[in-house]
């Protein structure tokens, strides 16, 4: 297993993580992701374990808190071999301050992840969204707080847009406060807007991206093909996908890519769309996720190998969007505007 660094941090992670959002199958939403239990989860560990995964992402609306404590009870004995990372703001009660990212729900949320998870610290701390409600500073003041008291070893943001994430970071360096260290953010060959600008920012300002479904919730797992039902097992047609619909050009065009370099590779269509994914300017972890046993084993296979690029040309090719203004008018401009010229080069 390859390790990286994260962002401009000095912690080392590796290039895989398991996210558990499959965990607990609690409510429609959740259940529709998966409804791993105890037994089965603690297999999933030592699986990942045994091939150097020792990053496990969670957050604490998965299932309303059973992902967290399946975890927990998961790593019993393995804490000091695996690093843990959980998420807060999003509704967890009916109560008004039982959401977003004040103070007084942070500090809250913090506590109740430490308990479900069993565990003194969190090594990954992030923010699920941005909570346009709550002043940054109340925000990144409280996360100083807990980082200083030993709650939290760093801290991070999802969900974010550019200047969501600039003016955190601003006002971090204004009162020395720990800073975001990592985005984790929604990135595929189904959905590259996050090059436009968060992938730039990362870019200059040594954030670590941490990508999530990377296998748009499925679509890309090689089960997905053209004039094909879709597959009534996946997680889309149990409810449980999410963003916008995508083209039937774009997607199918993608897969039939896939299908070609997976034939190539001699690598599934799942591996070859994570190992893009793994070769992204800024990109230091990629959660995937498991229903099953199998399914774990398959996106392990991910790593120990690179796409050439030729092939990744091809992806790049076929996953093409054009983009919103301005970045179509920055694209005009490449002398002034470098970065963009990376998905060029090939």
């Amino acid at each position: 297993m390859e390790y990286r660094q994260l962002g401009a941090s000095g912690l080392k992670v590796p290039v895989l993580s398991f996210g558990t959002g499959t965990f607990g199958g609690g409510g429609e939403f959740f259940k529709a992701w998966g409804n791993t239990q105890v037994d089965e989860a603690s297999r999933m560990v030592h699986l990942c374990l045994d091939a150097g995964l020792t990053l496990f992402d969670t957050a604490n609306v998965y299932s309303q808190g059973l992902s967290e404590e399946i975890l927990g009870k998961a790593v019993i004995g393995l804490r000091d071999k695996i690093l843990l990372s959980t998420k807060a703001t999003f509704k967890m009660g009916e109560g008004p301050n039982d959401y977003g990212s004040s103070r007084f729900n942070l500090i809250r949320s913090c506590e109740d992840s430490l308990r479900r998870l069993n565990t003194d610290y969190i090594d990954i701390y992030h923010m699920h969204g941005f909570d346009g409600n709550t002043p940054v500073d109340e925000t990144l003041s409280a996360l100083d707080d807990l980082v200083k008291s030993g709650k939290v070893r760093y801290i991070a943001c999802s969900n974010f847009s550019g200047w969501h994430l600039m003016k955190s970071l601003s006002v971090s360096e204004r009162y020395g406060w720990a800073k975001y260290i990592a985005h984790q953010a929604h990135y595929s060959l189904l959905s590259r807007e996050f090059e436009w600008e968060l992938m730039p920012l990362g870019l200059d300002q040594k954030i670590g991206t941490i990508v999530w479904s990377p296998l748009s919730a499925g679509r890309l797992g090689g089960k997905y093909r053209r004039n094909q039902a879709i597959p009534s097992d996946g997680r889309i047609a149990q409810g449980g996908g999410e963003g916008p619909a995508i083209p039937d050009d774009l997607f199918y065009g993608i897969i039939d890519v896939l299908d070609e370099i997976a034939a190539e590779t001699e690598k599934s269509v799942a591996q070859v769309a994570l190992n893009w994914v793994l070769q992204r300017p800024t990109v230091s972890n990629v959660v995937i996720g498991a229903r099953n046993e199998e399914q774990l084993k398959q996106n392990l296979g991910a790593v120990g190998w690179n796409l050439t690029l030729q092939q990744i040309k091809k992806l790049d090719h076929a996953s093409e969007k054009a983009p919103i203004y301005p970045y179509w008018h920055q694209r005009n401009f490449l002398p002034l505007n470098p970065i963009p010229d990376f998905y060029n080069k090939f």
